[in-house]
């Protein structure tokens, strides 16, 4: 074949899987191209991934060092389907999902869903959750290897593999079927609930599967951890044991199920990736509003008048609208108009909304585990479950952590803006402005949800006396977590990428966001600590004074936090906007 000109055309190479790898790690070079602290977040979470990947490799390989073949089944079968799991489901309520590669971005390329789907896969092997999952497993390989031989030790290693396919295969065929369906503001919301809850309930699962293991009927759980191992969710991880137990012949068959299992996965994904590609195109028709209507007729029918009066009307409804109810306290000016602005993102942005539930279902979950004191159950097999007594002190801790889980939502709060935050660069909004409106919006959906808290909790502990506490250490630290996420969310923002996928991340950026959380959660604990103290120390006088002294303490603490901040933001306003664009 010839080319223009006579000159021979260049062999055009079909598209591999390695284009994609390729494509991934230079995307992440370029992203960390003048970013230190991605750079510094992603080694972090290097080093994160080894020191959790070291944890699980000697956990798994345990049974094989002190030569327990009962515990080795346990051990493969119960840490592979939990690793399976967690690959389910911490995407969706925590760390996100890598979309490095997103496959909007392939959408007009000449690329079979096949070819997508092969790429994308590849790729999504190539990152540090990945590596530590492989490195952990290992541990499997080790203790079949000691238990069954070097065939053993072969055929776990090729499950190892098997395992680690099928957990990347599940979590990019979950986030992705549930971002397609998330486009339904319906379906937001009934799964932000749902995962809210599911949140909400890995503590109280903990304390269960701890109580059950200390009273285990080994025999039975052995029994449990066969059937495990026949499921897709132990299938790749047990066939290591099968061979040093003498069942080979149960190898094929269960690298069968995974084979399968992945298979289906992967056609699951696809079928949602094409739809994520193409994008939800809105059929419903523009609602224009009946006093609109009207001025624009009556605009058109009397002349320039009229045209005037119409204007001012029009302007007059824009304002209307903007300032829903809610924030009808308002000033209408700029102070207002971002308060405003704020109220109607955190309504109608799902990753702003899912926060929200999850402040509302833990914050009254996690302080009546807590405070329950004397309660106990039993499950009518010999386990009980008792809480300690509560006390004034143990209230005061419980609000603490209430106060901080709320304000903590705040401390990368100029990333879900995105690009759009360049509109109050170029218009000059002042740092301290900024963030006493946006303190304000998020507090008017907040507050009223702290304040149900404390009246649920005082009327299931049947303390009403205490409400002055629980109020004042409440209000205290959401005050003052308020003030350490201004400054968290000034000097430490990260973007998020621009994706139809509400659980998807940047690379590096579930790491920062994990540390981020977990800076402001500290610093804001630590500002709480005079509460705790007072309530140890004054006693029953504490009960009238906490009130007024913790909304006082709360209240200045936001504003000093705003003041300095604001200072700060000011100073840092292009470097945040730089940092919380996405790049391209």
């Amino acid at each position: 074949m010839t080319g223009p000109g006579g000159q021979p055309a260049e062999r055009v190479r079909p598209v591999s899987a390695r284009h994609f790898v390729r494509l991934k790690l230079r995307v992440m070079g370029n992203n960390f191209r003048g970013q230190g602290w991605r750079i510094a977040m992603f080694v972090g979470g290097m080093i994160a991934g080894l020191w959790f990947a070291a944890t699980g490799f000697f956990l798994l390989a345990a049974p094989g060092l002190a030569d327990e073949p009962t515990y080795a089944l346990m051990a493969a079968a119960f840490g592979g389907g939990l690793l399976v799991l967690g690959w389910l489901l911490l995407p969706l309520v925590f760390f996100g999902v890598d979309e490095t590669l997103d496959p909007a971005r392939f959408a007009l390329l000449p690329l079979s869903r096949r070819t997508l789907v092969t790429g994308l896969f590849a790729a999504a092997l190539v990152s540090v959750p990945a590596v530590a999952a492989l490195i952990a497993t290992g541990g499997l390989v080790l203790t079949s290897g000691l238990l069954g031989g070097a065939a053993a030790a072969l055929v776990a290693a090729v499950g190892v593999v098997a395992g680690l396919l099928l957990c990347v295969a599940a979590s990019r065929a979950m986030t992705s079927a549930f971002a397609t369906m998330l486009r339904s503001r319906r379906v937001r919301d009934l799964a932000a609930v749902l995962l809210a809850v599911l949140a909400a309930l890995l503590g109280p699962l903990q304390i269960v599967v701890v109580a059950a293991v200390q009273q285990a009927d080994w025999d039975r759980l052995t029994g449990v951890a066969r059937v495990v191992g026949w499921t897709p969710f132990g299938a790749p991880w047990t066939v290591g044991i099968d061979v040093a137990e003498g069942r080979a012949w149960a190898v094929p068959v269960k690298l069968l199920i995974t084979a399968l299992t992945i298979g289906a996965l992967l056609w699951w994904w696809s079928r949602s990736l094409e739809s994520a590609m193409v994008g939800a195109a809105s059929g419903g028709r523009i609602k224009v509003r009946g006093g609109g209507a009207k001025v624009r007729g009556g605009a058109a029918k009397t002349g320039g008048g009229a045209a005037v009066g119409g204007a001012a009307g029009a302007v007059s409804g824009a304002v209307g609208q903007l300032f829903p109810k809610a924030v009808g306290w308002a000033r209408r000016d700029r102070f207002g108009a971002l308060v405003a602005r704020e109220c109607r993102y955190w309504w109608r942005d799902a990753r702003r909304r899912a926060n929200l539930i999850t402040i509302a279902v833990v914050g009254i979950f996690v302080p009546v585990m807590v405070n329950f004191g004397g309660a106990s159950f039993s499950t009518g097999e010999g386990m009980e479950f008792a809480a300690p007594d509560s006390s004034p002190v143990l209230v005061s801790i419980s609000m603490v952590f209430v106060g901080l889980l709320a304000s903590v939502t705040l401390a990368n709060q100029f990333g879900f803006d995105g690009s759009a935050y360049a509109a109050n660069v170029v218009a000059g909004v002042p740092g301290r402005l900024e963030l006493r409106a946006r303190m304000a919006a998020f507090s008017v959906y907040v507050l009223p949800m702290l304040a149900v808290v404390t009246v649920v909790l005082g009327m299931l502990l049947g303390r009403p006396a205490w409400l002055g506490v629980m109020a004042g250490s409440l209000f205290a630290t959401y005050g003052a977590g308020l003030a350490i996420s201004a400054f968290v969310s000034v000097l430490g923002a990260y973007s998020l990428p621009e994706t139809s996928n509400p659980f998807a991340m940047n690379s590096g950026a579930g790491v920062a966001k994990s540390f981020l959380t977990l800076l402001s959660m500290l610093g804001t604990a630590v500002a709480s600590v005079p509460m705790v103290v007072a309530a140890a120390l004054l006693g029953d006088a504490w009960l009238w004074l906490a009130p007024p002294l913790g909304l006082a303490y709360g209240l200045g603490a936001a504003l000093l936090g705003a003041y300095l901040a604001g200072d700060v933001l000011d100073r840092r306003a292009p470097e945040l906007l730089t940092a919380v664009t996405p790049r391209r």
